[in-house]
């Protein structure tokens, strides 16, 4: 059985969305404006997007660039960051130039990008592409420089050559460090995902919720709105799922306590 305070734990993340909810509700209906409609509007509007074929056709043509940007993203940051933690060389090459794209907001780029690439799918992945790329490089990073110096040298003594110490030891010492920067790239990706669909308005997501904010039709905006929040949770939580069996011997074996009592 349960007890009290575990069950108060497994439930706070539904207790949150109800009260955001509840909130959203209130201030609706105290504030009566054509363009905010009330949570049961909203809802009553999403099985109209989900059995619409094409608006199910755009939101799957969405989370497809979200995974080939987040993917190619994963496969060049992690590699590159871990090389940066281990390499002053190369840390020292490619630090200026993340630091020049760091702060530059993504969305700011669709219109260089789009200049280049055109509206298609590769601008938008693309744009994805660079939203994910950063934080995974910085955690990879950090990572890899958090490694103990005393096991690349128990390495080297077992005759692995660099790579090899940087495949069997770096990259497994690192990985928690890692997937918390892919878990945070997930969410940057999802962001990034529906900001190119709402400047590059052919298709997606993002596309579904600028054309009904052009048409009037608030109960689909919002409606879109509770679908893309649905997303990110589901992606996460899948993602923490899997995060938490990768990484088991790193977690610690016992929870702080909320209180003395």
């Amino acid at each position: 059985m349960m007890t009290p305070a575990a069950l108060i734990k497994r439930a706070a993340p539904v207790l949150a969305c109800i009260g955001l909810l509840a909130v959203w509700q209130v201030a609706s209906v105290a504030l009566k404006n054509d363009s905010f409609p009330t949570v049961i509007e909203a809802v009553r509007a999403i099985p109209d997007i989900l059995g619409d074929k094409e608006s199910l056709l755009n939101i799957l043509a969405s989370l497809r660039r979200m995974a080939i940007g987040f993917g190619v993203a994963v496969l060049v940051s992690i590699p590159l960051g871990l090389l940066m933690g281990r390499s002053r060389g190369v840390a020292a090459f490619f630090n200026p130039l993340l630091m020049v794209i760091y702060p530059v907001p993504k969305a700011a780029l669709m219109p260089i990008i789009m200049l280049w690439l055109g509206v298609g799918d590769v601008t938008k992945t693309l744009v994805i592409f660079l939203g994910v790329s950063l934080p995974v490089i910085y955690h990879s990073f950090e990572g890899a420089k958090a490694v103990e110096e005393k096991m690349l040298w128990s390495g080297a003594a077992m005759g692995l050559s660099p790579a090899q110490r940087l495949v069997r030891i770096v990259l497994p010492a690192a990985l928690p460090e890692i997937l918390t920067g892919c878990r945070t790239g997930l969410v940057l990706a999802l962001i990034t995902m529906i900001t190119s669909e709402m400047i590059a308005r052919q298709s997606g997501a993002g596309n579904i919720l600028f054309n009904a904010l052009d048409m009037g039709q608030y109960d689909t905006v919002f409606a879109m709105i509770i679908i893309v929040g649905a997303m990110g949770i589901f992606l996460d939580a899948l993602f923490e799922r899997a995060r938490a069996r990768l990484v088991r011997w790193s977690e610690p074996q016992f929870d702080m306590p909320l209180s003395f009592s």
